[in-house]
């Protein structure tokens, strides 16, 4: 039986190890109606998969001048499919150089007043040059005598190839039931095969061809087309389609943004005493006290006090708040709520009369600055300033706050999805983020919402917030009750309990009960296998013939011919199929160039960042 197996997997190698024997053996005599061979050769069929094929879809003839350019390119086409040629033209135009996308045209034998052309349809669906910019065009190189002699004639089944594959790619851009199933390369000319394989219609705008522009409305039309498929209905109505009951929650996720303005009185106010309020703009002065030369009348010794009583309505709004000046005749005191924050002089502590004389017979003047936010938490605080007079004397204190009253935006985001979501039962089913649709069917779309940056607030109070998200609408898929579920005991044990040799199980009894029992066993020999596929690698001198918007690169370079590198699978003799002209580098093996790719990306990277154009002198 294995060498059975063997057999039949060689031979289905031999038919598709890669895409050229697919090509061979399958696609090209199946779309263009010859016989089609099974794997082991043994029978034959003719497929007919195809509306209409020809033999000739598109013929490519190519003449070099002396020059080196293509002088002559001569296009045939067999437009209906109908197995004859009924359209032939030429190139206006000498090709110069070759894009994938176009050609481009310059004055014979050199690389001077060249012109670019992109391949097209008008349209009738023929082919045809637009005249564009070299930015436009991809892939261009040159194949004149300003490049090296002989280069068309040299590589002509590349030229061919690259100068057919621009024609193949606008044809079938513009008109996508034909494919191309076959390239052959007959000297200076290439024959294309093509069928019409995607749609038996006439008209070219298919319908199907619209996802490439919209590939969000596959999902659409998908379920648009299951809902009246007699085949998903049934299934959707059978056991195993009903069997569970689902319920689906639709909560959201929101960030909740409240935009507010504070005068300077919603944030702290002189609710009483005091004798005035000085207001500039954000910044408030209380006063309080009796300011005016000897007032006050203390005989001996007298204390005199008095309070004020300032209102904390947002305490993080009080960019500061300090008791800036003060003076006095004699001594003073200040506390707040009860505590003492300041003495002058500094010995006077208790609530009695000072410890020393009361008169000191002069006004004293003092800028403490002392800070006096970490008394103001919400609430009512009373400031209390005490002066002890001895004969006469005065008293004065002054408060400073400096209050922001800018709009504030205090956000949240109210999650009323978290029950949902915790729940093993609950899948997600479909996200709205936004108004982007990121879940749909409980698959990922792919789609992500950009930041945005929304004005919030009113036109009087607007606050500008950028963020990821600002609603998130999601319907969960919950089940409610489910099927019952298989017992997968025995499967369990038989996995926790046997080993490579020996075979455990436990089986259920007629009675309820349990019975164990081990057998040894042993997996079959699966053989050895290769520990990698053997490859060679070849190189073949080629000049650079690559052109840019500046010229032709190999006329910048101090030496223009380099190596093409290529990789080849070997055959079942551990031979190199090197092609023509090609320098086995390493023969067959397990090759590993994955650090000289590294090097050959980032040397690519740092070139590249090294050409950006900056704004300054770097």
């Amino acid at each position: 039986m294995e060498e059975r197996a063997r057999s039949a997997a060689e031979a289905s190698r031999a038919k598709t190890s890669d895409s050229d024997s697919i090509q061979q053996n399958y696609l090209s005599p199946g779309l263009s109606g010859q016989p089609v061979r099974t794997v082991d050769n043994s029978r034959t069929f003719t497929p007919n998969i195809a509306c209409q094929k020809t033999a000739t879809m598109l013929e490519v003839l190519v003449q070099p001048s002396g020059t080196g350019d293509l002088g002559t390119v001569r296009v045939s086409r067999d437009t209906d499919l109908d197995g004859s040629v009924d359209s032939t033209s030429n190139l206006p135009v000498p090709v110069s150089g070759i894009c994938a996308n176009g050609v481009v045209s310059c004055t014979p034998g050199t690389w001077d007043q060249c012109a670019y052309f992109r391949w097209d349809v008008d349209t009738a669906r023929n082919l045809k040059l637009v005249q564009t910019d070299m930015p436009k065009l991809a892939g261009c190189y040159c194949i004149n005598n300003s490049c090296g002699s002989n280069l068309a004639w040299g590589n002509m089944p590349s030229v061919l190839r690259d100068l057919g594959g621009g024609m193949i790619g606008a044809l079938t851009t513009a008109d996508p039931r034909y494919g191309v199933v076959q390239a052959v390369v007959d000297g200076p000319a290439i024959r294309y095969v093509g069928a019409q394989s995607t749609a038996c219609t006439s008209n070219p705008a298919l319908p199907q061809t619209q996802y490439r522009a919209k590939p969000t409305a596959i999902a659409a039309d998908a379920y648009a087309s299951s809902t009246a498929n007699p085949v998903f209905q049934a299934l959707k109505g059978s056991a195993i389609g009903t069997g569970t009951a689902l319920q689906y929650r639709q909560c959201t996720v929101e960030r909740q943004v409240v935009v507010t303005k504070a005068g300077v009185d919603d944030v702290l106010s002189r609710v009483s005493g005091g004798y005035s309020t000085v207001r500039n703009g954000n910044s408030v002065d209380w006063l309080m006290g009796s300011p005016s030369d000897n007032t006050l009348v203390g005989g001996n010794c007298s204390l005199f006090d008095y309070k004020m009583v300032l209102r904390v309505g947002d305490p993080s709004r009080i960019v500061d708040a300090r008791l800036t000046n003060i003076f006095f005749d004699d001594w003073i005191q200040v506390r707040i709520d009860g505590k003492l924050v300041l003495s002058d002089p500094a010995s006077w502590t208790s609530n009695g009369y000072p410890p020393g004389a009361c008169e000191r017979k002069q006004t004293w003047y003092a800028f403490p600055n002392l800070d006096l936010k970490p008394y103001l938490t919400p609430g009512d605080h009373e400031i209390a300033v005490r002066v002890a007079v001895g004969d006469h004397g005065e008293v004065f204190a002054q408060i400073h706050a400096e209050i922001d009253d800018s709009c504030k935006a205090f956000e949240q985001v109210v999650d009323q999805c978290g029950t949902a979501e915790g729940d093993p039962q609950c899948r997600l089913d479909s996200e709205l983020v936004d108004g982007v649709q990121t879940w749909i069917g409980g698959a990922q779309t792919g789609l992500r919402p950009l930041t945005q940056t929304r004005i919030m607030g009113s036109s009087t109070c607007p606050v500008e917030l950028t963020r990821d998200f600002f609603l998130k609408s999601r319907t969960y898929r919950c089940k409610v009750d489910t099927m019952p579920q298989p017992d997968t005991s025995r499967g369990t044990y038989i996995i926790d309990h046997s080993t490579e040799t020996i075979l455990a199980d436990r089986a259920r009894q007629a009675d309820g009960s349990f019975s164990t029992s081990t057998r040894p066993f042993a997996l079959p020999d699966r053989g050895s296998v290769p520990a990698c596929e053997a490859i060679c690698k070849t190189r073949a001198p080629k000049r650079n013939t690559e052109a840019a918007v500046s010229g032709v690169v190999g006329a910048k370079q101090n030496n223009p011919t380099g190596n093409d590198t290529f990789y080849h699978a070997c055959d079942s003799a551990n031979q190199c199929p090197a092609g023509p002209g090609e320098e086995i580098v390493s023969a067959c093996g397990c090759l590993d160039d994955f650090p000289e790719a590294v090097v050959m990306m980032q040397t690519v990277r740092l070139a590249g960042a090294d050409l950006v154009c900056t704004g300054s002198v770097q």
